[in-house]
């Protein structure tokens, strides 16, 4: 396997996952890279390394620049056991002296034994021939010990988390592949791992914004290069909270009296031509909701009760959403019961507890909806279209 050059000197050594479809939780049908870097100078430097069970295929691509035993140093940037898990065997393979940030040293030694580790500082710089590398601290961005590392000279921006994607192509750059697709699944990235640390996103930004880039070398997906500013652009757009002018409806039903309510509530938001996005939760999963979620100004979540409580698919997407912390959206709730509620009330406090404005009065029906029920529902839906428009 061959390592693909990114700019003179510096080299794309990582691994294809073509076939991984779960990640942290959510769905990845694209599948993932896990990518590594191989910069060539007086000394030699590999960034990051990989998923343990891809090594060999890291290895290969090292080999078809250099000898392993050539490497001198590996730069750790996170963790995490999708970008370090192969670090023990690299290093052995290397002998090279790992650099990571303080409490890299020590998530290194906890996750995967003891390795010859050195502590490198937020803002420090090394020289490793006719090059610089600078090592930025982001922590929480998205664990504790993550860092960016920064190639001066070569303007080349390893940004570890931030800025990716999961997907696997096997084309490297953002001007080779569908902007959409990667733009989705940037979105989708986001949205499911770091929409959490959106103030994180903020710190890091301010001290990236005024480098010059010519490469932003992610760890996962495509790199960029011709679509800096947009993908920068978006990660600003999301850490401050800006949405679209547009509303989601989520729910799950039984004997469809929840789906009636929840296509009713979606045609109210279309008469007042604002877009809506109606999703089953037994067909669709979280991830992807999530995904529209971070685009949204308004979500209405509805439920049938079963047991007093929520329908099952609607706890894990509540409860999910609880954890990521949409903030700043409004919200509705919405559901059927028969003899007895419940789902509502459970609902409402997930999403308050997701930091979300439940800014409109619950609307629960008995049974199925009459024309009746169906009107409010109708009334809902223009409701939350009125409150958002600009």
């Amino acid at each position: 396997m061959e390592a693909i050059q990114i700019c003179e000197g510096i080299y794309w050594v990582g691994a294809l996952d073509w076939n991984t479809r779960s990640f942290h939780g959510y769905s990845t049908p694209r599948g993932t890279s896990y990518n590594a870097y191989l910069i060539l100078d007086e000394r030699n430097v590999l960034i990051d390394s990989v998923k343990s069970p891809f090594l060999e295929e890291m290895m290969s691509r090292v080999r078809s620049v250099i000898d392993p035993e050539g490497i001198d140093l590996i730069v750790s940037n996170h963790a995490e056991g999708d970008h370090a898990s192969g670090l023990p065997a690299t290093q052995r393979i290397t002998g090279a002296e790992i650099l990571t940030s303080k409490k890299g040293v020590e998530a290194l030694r906890l996750n995967y034994g003891e390795m010859r580790t050195k502590e490198v500082s937020d803002g420090e710089e090394l020289c490793i021939g006719k090059r610089y590398l600078r090592f930025l601290e982001t922590p929480m961005l998205h664990w504790p010990e993550s860092m960016f590392t920064y190639a001066v000279e070569d303007q080349v921006l390893f940004s570890m988390d931030a800025f990716g994607q999961h997907l696997c192509s096997s084309k490297r750059f953002d001007d080779q592949v569908d902007m959409c697709t990667v733009m989705e699944e940037a979105a989708a990235y986001y949205a499911n791992i770091v929409l959490p640390f959106s103030n994180q996103v903020k710190k890091a930004y301010e001290k990236v914004k005024d480098l010059p880039l010519r490469t932003i070398a992610t760890s996962h997906g495509i790199l960029w290069r011709s679509h800096i500013q947009d993908i920068v652009g978006a990660y600003v757009r999301w850490a401050g909270g800006e949405v679209e002018e547009r509303v989601l409806v989520v729910y799950d039903t039984m004997w469809g009296s929840t789906r009636k309510m929840a296509e009713a509530i979606g045609e109210g938001v279309r008469s007042q031509g604002v877009p809506v996005l109606v999703l089953c939760l037994s067909a669709t999963e979280r991830s992807v909701v999530m995904r529209e979620v971070l685009r949204s100004r308004a979500v209405a979540v509805g439920s049938c009760t079963l047991n007093n409580g929520m329908f099952p698919t609607v706890a894990d997407v509540t409860s999910y959403m609880r954890g990521l912390r949409p903030k700043g959206r409004k919200a509705a709730v919405f559901g059927s019961y028969g003899w007895g509620g419940g789902a509502s009330k459970a609902i409402r406090e997930n999403l308050e507890a997701a930091g979300l404005e439940l800014s409109y009065p619950d609307l629960e029906l008995r049974y199925a909806p009459t024309k009746e029920g169906l009107d409010k529902c109708i009334a809902l839906g223009v409701e939350m279209a009125k409150s958002i428009k600009s």
